[in-house]
C-alpha cells in the first residue's frame, strides 16, 4: 500500500533488470511458480463495475471504511492524516450529514505513516469501544531514518452515548511497537470469530528487511499478532490467548507470545471470510512485495510465510534458514510485476447486489488500479481474473449487508454494481 513514492526510491529505477534477474534465478534454482504467477492474470468483462458510492462526499487520502456492529446503517471513514468521519450509509448523503468523529494527532512524516486501522469492539453496541492503529513519535536527530521514538500504537477509545464521536481523552494504549523506519507499518486491525484482536505489522521498513525482523520471533514485526483485549486482570492492557503458537515461554524462550503468524513483509490489509468455519483460508492476508512479487496468503496459526528467505515463491535470501526450523508456507497466489505492483487486500464477497461475485475474494493493486476476483477450493486457485479498475485503491470495506467498498486516493469511495446494459 502507498508505494508510489517508495517504490521508486527502493528500486532505484532497476525494476525491469531485477525482474529478469529474478526469473533467471528461479529457473536455475529449480523454484517453481504457482499457476497464477506463471500466467498473466486475464481480464474478464461483464462481472461488476465500480461507481462512486457517495457522489456528494470527498475525503483526503482515505485509508479505511468500517461499519459499526450496532444495528445502525452507518459508515466510518479514516483519513490517513488522523481524521475519522461518520455518516449515514445512503447514496445521496450530503456533507452536512457527515460528523467528524475524531481528529487524532498522528505522525505523517513518511508516506506510509498516519492513522492506519480501526476495529470496533465486538460488544460495541453495549460499550461503545473501538481500537485504532496509528503512527507516532519522532527523533529530530534522525528524522528520515530509524528512530527509537518512532512507533506504532494500538489504543482503545470510547465513543459518546450516540456511539459516534470518539473521546480523545478516553485513549488507553494497548500496545506500542517500535518502528525503525517509516515504511512497512502494516496497520490492519480486525476481530476474528474468536473475539480476539488480530493486528497486522510490517517488517519495520527500509528495503529487504535489513534487520531480518520478519524471521525473528523475538520481536513483533513482520507478523500477524493475536491478543485478548478483555483480560481477566483489568490492570493488564491485554492477555495472551493460551493457544497462541509461542504462548509457552518454556517451549519458546524469548519468543513473543503475541505472534499468531510471521514471515510477512507488509500485510497492509487482511480480512476474515466469516462463512468459513475452521477450514483453510478463513484468514486472507495480502502481503505487499519487494521487487518482483506480490502475494496472497491463507494464513493459519503458527505459519511462517517466508519473507525474507523468499519473496512469493522465489528465493530472496535463499541461504538463510527459518528459526525455529519450520516448513515455509507457500502463498495461494504469487503475482509478478506485470500484474500488480502494490497489493491491497480486500474481502470475500457475500453481499446481494453482485451475484457473480458471490464467494470471491475481491482485492486490488494500488499502482495499476486493477480490481481482481479470486476463488479457491482446498487451497488451490479455481478462478483468478481482474474485472475493473479504480484509481489508487488503498483499502476495502464492508457495510452491514456485506456490500463492498473501495477507498481511493482520488478522494472517492467506490462501490461495485452489476454491469449496466449499454
Amino acid at each position: 500500500m502507498l508505494k508510489r513514492r517508495t517504490v521508486a526510491a527502493i528500486r532505484g529505477g532497476r525494476s525491469e533488470q531485477l525482474g529478469l534477474l529474478s526469473l533467471v534465478v528461479m529457473v536455475l534454482g529449480g523454484v517453481s511458480l504457482s499457476a497464477s504467477a506463471a500466467k498473466p492474470v486475464s481480464k474478464v468483462a461483464g462481472v461488476a463495475e465500480p461507481i462512486p458510492a457517495f457522489p456528494n462526499l470527498r475525503f483526503e487520502r482515505p485509508v479505511g471504511l468500517y461499519a459499526p456492529p450496532d444495528g445502525t446503517d452507518r459508515l466510518f471513514v479514516l483519513e490517513q492524516a488522523g481524521k475519522i468521519y461518520a455518516f449515514p450509509n445512503r447514496r445521496d448523503v450530503t456533507r452536512e450529514e457527515v460528523t467528524l468523529a475524531l481528529d487524532l494527532t498522528v505522525r505523517r512524516k513518511e508516506n506510509e505513516e498516519g492513522l492506519l486501522g480501526l476495529a470496533f469492539h465486538p460488544d460495541f453496541h453495549e460499550n461503545g469501544e473501538l481500537f485504532l492503529h496509528y503512527s507516532t513519535g519522532q527523533n529530530p536527530a534522525r528524522p528520515n531514518r530509524g528512530s527509537q521514538g518512532r512507533r506504532g500504537v494500538v489504543a482503545r477509545f470510547t465513543t459518546d452515548a450516540d456511539r459516534t464521536v470518539i473521546d480523545p481523552n478516553s485513549e488507553k494504549r494497548v500496545l506500542e511497537i517500535p518502528q525503525p523506519y517509516g515504511n512497512h507499518n502494516g496497520g490492519q486491525l480486525a476481530f476474528g470469530e474468536d473475539n480476539l484482536l488480530y493486528i497486522g505489522l510490517g517488517d519495520g521498513g527500509a528495503a529487504g528487511d535489513p534487520e531480518n525482523h520478519a524471521q525473528n520471533v523475538t520481536n513483533l514485526l513482520g507478523a500477524i499478532l493475536r491478543i485478548d483485549i478483555d483480560p481477566a486482570d483489568p490492570a493488564q492492557p491485554y492477555a495472551i490467548p493460551p493457544d497462541n503458537p509461542f504462548a509457552d515461554p518454556d517451549r519458546h524462550p524469548g519468543a513473543r507470545p503475541e505472534i499468531y503468524a510471521y514471515g510477512l513483509r507488509n500485510p497492509w490489509r487482511f480480512s476474515f471470510d466469516r462463512t468459513d468455519r475452521g477450514g483453510l483460508g478463513h484468514l486472507w492476508v495480502a502481503d505487499v512485495g519487494q521487487e518482483t512479487h506480490e502475494e496472497i496468503n491463507l494464513v493459519g496459526k503458527g505459519g511462517n510465510y517466508g519473507w525474507r528467505i523468499r519473496e512469493g515463491r522465489a528465493p530472496y535470501k535463499p541461504n538463510e534458514r527459518p528459526d525455529p526450523p519450520v516448513e515455509l508456507q507457500s502463498p495461494l497466489v504469487d503475482l509478478l510485476r506485470r500484474d500488480a505492483g502494490s497489493i491491497t487486500g480486500g474481502f470475500v464477497y457475500h453481499g446481494r447486489k453482485n451475484p457473480l461475485l458471490e464467494g470471491a475474494y475481491i482485492y486490488a493493486d494500488y499502482l495499476t488500479g486493477k480490481v481482481f476476483l479470486l476463488r479457491q477450493e482446498s487451497g488451490r486457485v479455481r478462478e483468478h481474473q481482474h474485472f475493473a479498475r479504480v484509481k489508487t485503491p488503498t483499502s476495502f470495506g464492508l457495510d452491514r449487508r456485506g456490500e463492498i467498498y473501495i477507498c481511493s486516493f482520488d478522494g472517492r469511495i467506490y462501490t461495485l454494481i452489476p454491469p449496466r446494459r449499454r
